[in-house]
């Protein structure tokens, strides 16, 4: 159908409409995705895969590569065409790479919509198995509100949260740089949302405000959360072409040209900034030699910046091609997580953030994706996000650390990431607080759904 609406505010209003309960927003170059219910769904966790389809629960342990019976349960599915969408937390990286898996959280968890609507170019496109959902979603595309901003009420948050404990573990990194035991990791600190806000609200306002890579927003078996990612974890197209955006090093943007400029000039002459980016490229060149075949492995942008909300970024982009009979999620396990929001080595680099983060990362550093019947996937590493869960919301941001980090730089380089949603968020008009889960789940990590 023809539409004059913005997409953002078609997406928002579906997400605002509370015609779904689970939903997935997601932006990319080709446009707006709207997941709306479920079809068939796989949940991962240390222990089990749950997956369902026609009504049906399945729950088994698994053995190997929990990826494979990731994409096995994709692949059999008997929905013409189908698309998924979800996420992926920091917590399968160090399992992916054989060592020990946390004890319990959710792992991934993809959904097969009931309906998806796509915008792009004036038109939406809408799909449903269903004749009523389908004429629900068409009416809400024409008619649903976009959110009005909550209590139109700004949510003050205090970025110096955790500030002296995060300078202190950088300050212990980079004595463990320089005793070798590796050459980078990014450590993060969690800063407490005071109040429940608007998600749908606050998502629009940030969208507005930012100029992502990719967008997203979405409600997931407990889990709420939107972001706006500066870079990509993996693309991988129905030809096997795949590429890689790391971006590492990074500066201020404050809407003042001639300061932006300075420091734009500042980024591209640091020495730390320059080494750090370096040493990402390279693994991600390493990573892509995997899956791909070597010789189509190349460097197509380098350092270049890029302009990401409150803050500017060093960036490159690494491109592949994958043989005859590979797929989307091999590419994805050779790449995951984003070596911009680990470190190097990654093996050493898991072991120093569990040393200095006291909350696992859940969907934090991890990725949101889109995977489809033909091939493609496309995976946003998330950052600049807000969350909640558990009766909780928060932010979290980190900055790369190297042998020549200065604690006091890491630690404002976090402000001036945790700004690019924190002067977005809104208030809830109703105050009314989730009820806790009572499963015990840990800090920033779900549970699945019960």
């Amino acid at each position: 159908m023809e539409t004059r609406r913005e997409p953002l505010d078609i997406a928002t209003g579906l997400a605002s409409s509370g015609i779904w309960d689970t939903y997935v927003v997601y932006e990319d170059p080709d446009g707006w995705s709207i997941a709306g219910g479920i079809a068939a769904e796989v949940l991962l966790t240390p222990r089990c895969i749950r997956t369902t389809r026609d009504g049906v629960v399945t729950e088994d342990r698994w053995n190997g590569n929990p990826l494979d019976r990731i994409q096995e349960f994709l692949e059999s599915l008997s929905i013409a065409d189908w698309s998924a969408y979800g996420w992926c937390a920091f917590e399968l990286a160090p399992l992916l790479a054989g060592m020990a898996a946390p004890r319990d959280g959710v792992l991934a968890h993809l959904v097969v919509p009931e309906t998806e609507v796509r915008l792009s170019g004036g038109r939406a496109v809408i799909r449903s198995l269903r004749g009523a959902a389908l004429a629900t979603a068409e009416e809400a595309v024409t008619h649903a509100a976009a959110p009005a901003g909550g209590t139109g009420r700004p949510v003050r948050v205090d970025l110096e949260a955790d500030a002296g404990d995060y300078l202190h573990h950088v300050a212990s990194l980079v004595r463990d740089i320089r005793a070798g035991l590796l050459q980078k990791a990014v450590i993060s600190r969690v800063v407490p949302v005071p109040e429940e806000i608007d998600f749908p609200a606050s998502f629009a306002a940030g969208r507005r405000a930012n100029s992502p890579t990719r967008s997203f927003l979405l409600s997931m078996g407990g889990l709420r959360a939107f972001g706006f990612s500066p870079e990509t974890v993996v693309e991988v197209d129905p030809e096997r072409r795949v590429a890689s955006q790391p971006l590492a090093g990074t500066r201020a943007l404050t809407g003042d040209t001639e300061l932006d400029r300075k420091l734009r000039e500042d980024l591209l002459a640091d020495p730390k900034e320059l080494h750090e980016h370096a040493i990402s490229v390279k693994v991600a060149v390493d990573e892509l030699a995997g899956p791909c075949e070597p010789e189509t492995v190349a460097v197509t942008e380098f350092m270049t910046v890029k302009e990401r909300g409150t803050v500017q970024h060093l960036a490159s982009k690494v491109v592949g091609r994958m043989p005859e009979g590979a797929g989307p999620w091999q590419a994805f396990a050779a790449v995951f997580p984003a070596v911009t929001a680990s470190g190097v080595p990654k093996p050493a680099a898991y072991e120093a953030i569990s040393r200095y983060e006291s909350q696992a990362r859940g969907p934090y550093a991890g990725a949101v994706m889109k995977v489809t019947q033909d091939g493609t996937m496309d995976a946003a590493l998330v950052l600049r996000s807000a969350y909640a869960c558990n009766g909780r919301t928060w932010l979290r941001a980190g900055a790369g650390v190297v042998e020549q980090s200065r604690a006091e730089r890491e630690l404002e380089e976090t402000r001036e990431k945790l700004m690019s949603v924190s002067r977005s968020l809104v208030g809830r008009a109703d105050r009314t607080a989730e009820p806790a889960d009572d499963t015990g789940a840990a800090e920033g990590r779900p549970r699945p759904p019960r």
